[in-house]
């Protein structure tokens, strides 16, 4: 891809990249996107690494799951034009972001079977160098910013999280999780349900005003 500074030798290898399964249930885009999840991960993994010598595992971490979330691989995959060239069956809303960064998983798995993990690895770190720079202080997450605050102003009590039904087509579902704490309570939606408790977090941290 021209945008990405890479050609591929194996042009079908792109191609099966860019096939989402909704549009293909045989020839898609899953495989890909499940050896790219790794590739990305420890490319990230090396680059924060070498970027912050003085960052404990836990700070790294921090960074890295924000780094490598579906929230920003969707929006790479937006700012290089992902969503106008991919190949899609129907995209509810909730599932957009989530396709996209599948995707782009995707492109980065056949990268490496095209051009080897090095190749790979450099073609995510042009990109990823500047987003891991813009936090001075590690992040947290939702999730562990509001566990942290409960531990510290409710006795060491814990949030309590309740998986709800989830909404919408059997093959394209929302998940949907309520949060306890504090004596509050806030639900979150999203395309997974990992999604669902962070942005369910997230709301909960907004009503207790931190």
């Amino acid at each position: 891809m021209e945008i990405l500074k890479y050609n591929f030798k194996n042009k079908a290898l792109l191609e099966l990249a860019l096939t989402q399964s909704g549009a293909d249930a045989t020839n898609n885009n899953e495989r890909l996107e499940f050896v790219g999840d790794r590739v990305l991960g420890l490319s990230v993994a090396r680059l924060l690494y070498e970027m912050y010598p003085n960052e404990s595992e836990g700070e790294l971490a921090r960074r890295h799951a924000m780094l490598v979330s579906t929230e920003t691989l969707g929006k790479i995959a937006k700012k290089i034009g992902l969503d106008k060239i991919l190949r899609h069956g129907h995209m509810t809303a909730g599932r957009v972001v989530h396709i996209l960064a599948n995707a782009m998983e995707a492109i980065f798995g056949a990268i490496y079977l095209d051009g080897g993990f090095d190749v790979a690895c450099n073609v995510i770190t042009e990109i990823w160098r500047d987003l891991a720079a813009q936090d001075i202080i590690a992040p947290k997450d939702p999730k562990t910013t509001l566990q942290e605050l409960v531990q510290r102003q409710d006795a060491g009590n814990l949030p309590v999280y309740e998986y709800l039904d989830a909404t919408g087509a059997s093959h394209n579902p929302i998940f949907n999780v309520r949060v306890t704490a504090m004596g509050k309570t806030a639900t979150g939606r999203g395309a997974s349900k990992k999604t669902a408790s962070i942005n369910a977090a997230e709301e909960l941290l907004k009503i207790l005003a931190i």
